[in-house]
C-alpha cells in the first residue's frame, strides 16, 4: 500500500527581508517536519488597458525574471538554514494573498513574514500576513520579532487555553511544537479581563472558588495532550487579565507563541480572534494561528 505523500512547509517569498527570515524559520520546520519545503512566489499581472493587448508585457516579463531570482535566493537562504532541506519552487500569477490561501488547502504548514515589499517602516504587519492567518486551512506561522531566526536553546512554546475546539487544536500544535523543539510548554489561561478594582470584588463574585474552577477548566484541557506527550514540562499559567496581555507578556522570553483562530468569545461570522489578530500585530516572537477543525 502506497503511503500518501507528506504535506509540505509552504513559504512565501518575496525578496524582502521579512521574507528572508521566514525562508529561514520554514525550512529549518521543515527539516524538523521532515517533509519538503515550497518556496512560493506570486507576481500580480498589470490589467490590459487596451483591448487585445498582448498577455505578458515587457514589465510583466520582467516581474516573472525577478520572482525567478527571488526564489533562486530563497532556495540558498534555506539550504543554509536547514542543510538537507528538501525544496520545490512554485511561481503562480495573481492575488498573493488569494494564491497562499488557495495553497493551504494541500499545506502542512503555511509560512510568512510579518511585512512584505510593499509594506511602510510604520506598518507593524502586512495585508497579506492578516488575510491568510483569517482565510488559510492550515495553521499558519507569522514569523516576526528578533528571535525568530535564534531564540534561546530552552526558550518555551507558549500556547493560549480557553476551552473551545479551535484551542484545543492550538494546544495540540503547541505540543508537537515543543516536543519537536525539546522546550518547555507554556499554558495560559486568561479567565477574566474585567478592570475590577479590588474593592468591588465581593460584590461580583467569590474569586477564589472561581479561580479554582477555572484551574480545573486549564487541568482538563491539558490532560489528554499531557498524556500523548510524557516528555513535555508544562508549565501552567492560571492568570484573571485579558487573554491578549497574558499571552504577550509569556511571548517576551518564548520562541513561539500559539493561538487558535477564534476563541470561545467569537461569533461564527468573525474569522479572525482579536487575540489572534493583536499577537500578529504585536508578538515579540514568531506566531502560529491554527484555524479550527475541519469538518
Amino acid at each position: 500500500m502506497t503511503e500518501a505523500p507528506s504535506k509540505p512547509v509552504v513559504v512565501g517569498v518575496d525578496g524582502s527581508a521579512s521574507s528572508t527570515q521566514a525562508v529561514r524559520w520554514a525550512a529549518q520546520e521543515a527539516v524538523r517536519r521532515d517533509v519538503p519545503l515550497v518556496l512560493l512566489s506570486v507576481w500580480t499581472p498589470i490589467p490590459a488597458a487596451v483591448p487585445h493587448a498582448p498577455a505578458l508585457t515587457p514589465y510583466e516579463d520582467e516581474l516573472i525574471k525577478q520572482g525567478h531570482r527571488w526564489l533562486e535566493a530563497a532556495v540558498a537562504t534555506a539550504e543554509e538554514a536547514a542543510p538537507g532541506v528538501r525544496t520545490n519552487l512554485l511561481q503562480a500569477t495573481g492575488s498573493p494573498a488569494a494564491r497562499l490561501i488557495g495553497q493551504s488547502a494541500a499545506a502542512d504548514l503555511m509560512v510568512v513574514g510579518s511585512r512584505g515589499l510593499g509594506g511602510f517602516s510604520g506598518l507593524v504587519i502586512g495585508s497579506i500576513a492578516v488575510a491568510l492567518a483569517t482565510h488559510g486551512l492550515s495553521p499558519v506561522v507569522v514569523v516576526r520579532g528578533e528571535r525568530a531566526e535564534s531564540p534561546a536553546p530552552d526558550a518555551p512554546v507558549v500556547v493560549g487555553v480557553d476551552g473551545s475546539p479551535t484551542s484545543r487544536s492550538a494546544i495540540e500544535f503547541a505540543f508537537a511544537a515543543a516536543a519537536a523543539r525539546h522546550v518547555p510548554l507554556v499554558a495560559v489561561h486568561a479567565w477574566s479581563d474585567l478592570p475590577v478594582p479590588s474593592g468591588w470584588e465581593m460584590e461580583l463574585g467569590p474569586w477564589p472558588e472561581i479561580e479554582q474552577q477555572q484551574a480545573e477548566l486549564l487541568e482538563a484541557n491539558l490532560a489528554d495532550f499531557e498524556a500523548r506527550y510524557p516528555g513535555v514540562e508544562v508549565k501552567q499559567a492560571l492568570v484573571r487579565d485579558a487573554p491578549t496581555r497574558a499571552l504577550l507578556e509569556e511571548a517576551a522570553s518564548a520562541q513561539l507563541v500559539v493561538a487558535g483562530s477564534r476563541g470561545r468569545g467569537g461569533f461564527r461570522g468573525l474569522l479572525l480572534g482579536s487575540t489572534s489578530q493583536a499577537l500578529i500585530y504585536h508578538s515579540p516572537c514568531p506566531v502560529a494561528v491554527v484555524p479550527p477543525p475541519r469538518g
